[in-house]
């Protein structure tokens, strides 16, 4: 759990790396430095680590300036604000190209329009030789027309393309934003906004809502016996096998840590139960192998807690509900789901108060 004891021993292991790195290659013990290699030891960002393991393979430290650039292409709160203040950017100047290339079809159009009525009014006064002249004019300047036409449809055509790939841009950013890197489920800020928005839409439309909160059992024990590494590959290993058991209109997202949740729209109790003993299942079926030996580490197991919406429900109460349901599967013998009507939630309430 977020607030558990294991968690912050944890943290506090990450921590210890962070500053055992710092001190083995004389740096600066700044918060820049310490961000860095504390994200290299939890292993969060995949690229990072392959990026610092280049830079030491080659250089044998981390200079200055590689962690400046580290920072700001891994963990700046700036970076994402900057890749779409960009593509923004090259919007605007796309569409100002293309509005001057208008601009000047239509001042073109215009142009031809006045010498189609200045050739009106010489056509009654003309001869034959003149009429000729006057036809070869207007066959030219429809020609131009023509080109210029031409010109600015390819120019739009070349912009269409320009802005739809700027929108894929923009897409990935947002994604980007609003993902968990290490498992590619949602991650916690795009938890947040779906849970506000589903409570307030459940309440609204007097509709049924559950909340899956999972933790995975033992998992810093696991983690300091194996290293983070492998550590990585349990989290993916359950947010597989967590996206691999909810349907379209469901959320899965890392919570934090090791803790994960599911957000269940239109789903009673009874029926939140059923998918969370699927994903338990589904990650107890699987047998974990450490790819740098082919070592067989044995199986995960995760507790999971369940809750539904109640009337007067806040988005906080709500998770404390079935956070508690999770303190209670993890409080009961672990590789459990426990929902908030089982005996169990309440004699480990009494457990904790008399604690």
């Amino acid at each position: 759990m977020a607030t558990s004891s294991g968690e912050h021993e944890r943290t506090l292991a990450f921590a210890e790396i962070a500053l055992g790195q710092i001190k083995a290659l004389r740096q600066p013990a700044s918060p820049r430095n310490f961000e860095v290699w504390y994200s290299y030891a939890t292993g969060y960002y995949p690229s990072l680590n392959e990026m610092v393991n280049d830079i030491l393979s080659r250089t044998g430290t981390l200079s200055e300036h590689d962690a400046d650039s580290i920072y700001n292409l891994y963990l700046s709160p700036t970076r994402l604000g900057d890749k779409i203040d960009k593509v923004g950017a090259r919007v605007v100047d796309e569409i100002e190209q293309v509005m001057a290339m208008v601009d000047a079809a239509v001042g073109s159009a215009s142009n031809y329009s006045e010498s189609l009525a200045g050739v009106s009014r010489s056509l009654p006064a003309a001869d034959r030789e003149g009429v000729r002249t006057i036809i070869e004019s207007l066959v030219g300047m429809a020609k131009e027309m023509e080109l210029i036409n031409y010109k600015l449809e390819e120019r739009l055509s070349a912009s269409k393309r320009e802005i739809n790939q700027l929108q894929r841009n923009l897409e990935v950013a947002r994604n980007e934003s609003l993902t968990d890197p290490l498992t590619s489920l949602s991650n916690r800020k795009f938890f947040d906004q779906t849970l506000t928005r589903a409570v307030a839409e459940a309440a609204t439309d007097n509709e049924a809502l559950s909340l899956i909160m999972t933790d995975i059992d033992h998992f810093k024990t696991f983690n300091d016996t194996y290293g983070h590494l492998t550590g990585d590959q349990v989290l993916r290993l359950v947010a597989l096998s967590v996206k691999q058991n909810v349907k379209g209109q469901d959320t899965a997202a890392r919570y934090g840590g090791e803790e994960f949740a599911v957000i269940l729209p239109d789903t009673v109790l009874r029926s939140a139960v059923t998918v969370a003993d699927h994903i338990r299942r589904a990650v107890m079926s699987k047998e974990l192998m450490k790819r740098s030996t082919g070592e067989h580490l044995g199986r995960v197991t995760i507790s999971i807690g369940v809750a539904t919406l109640r009337r007067g429900d806040t988005v906080q109460s709500l998770i404390g509900r079935a956070d508690a349901c999770l303190y209670a599967a993890k409080n009961t013998g672990r590789n459990r789901v426990i929902c908030e009507t089982d005996p169990e939630v309440s004699a480990n309430e009494k457990t904790a108060a008399v604690a």
